[in-house]
C-alpha cells in the first residue's frame, strides 16, 4: 500500500525546508530539480508525496556521493 507524506513529514524525512522542496518541484525555479518526485493534488488546498519515490530520491542522492 502506497504511503503518502504531508510538507511536514517531507521537511523532516529530508531536512529540506518548505520553501525550497517547493523550488526544487517549479521548472521555473533555480532551484528546480527534475529528479525531485513530483507532488500529488490531493484537493484543491493539500498535497502529498509517494513516501517511496522520497525515499528513491534520498538513496539516489546517497549513491551519487559515493561515485
Amino acid at each position: 500500500i502506497p504511503q503518502l507524506l504531508n510538507i511536514k513529514k517531507v521537511i523532516a524525512y529530508t531536512g529540506i525546508s518548505r520553501s525550497t522542496i517547493y523550488a526544487m518541484g517549479d521548472v521555473n525555479s533555480d532551484q528546480y530539480d527534475p529528479t525531485f518526485p513530483k507532488k500529488l493534488q490531493l484537493t484543491q488546498v493539500r498535497v502529498a508525496w509517494v513516501a517511496s519515490e522520497i525515499a528513491e530520491w534520498i538513496e539516489s542522492k546517497i549513491a551519487a556521493r559515493s561515485i
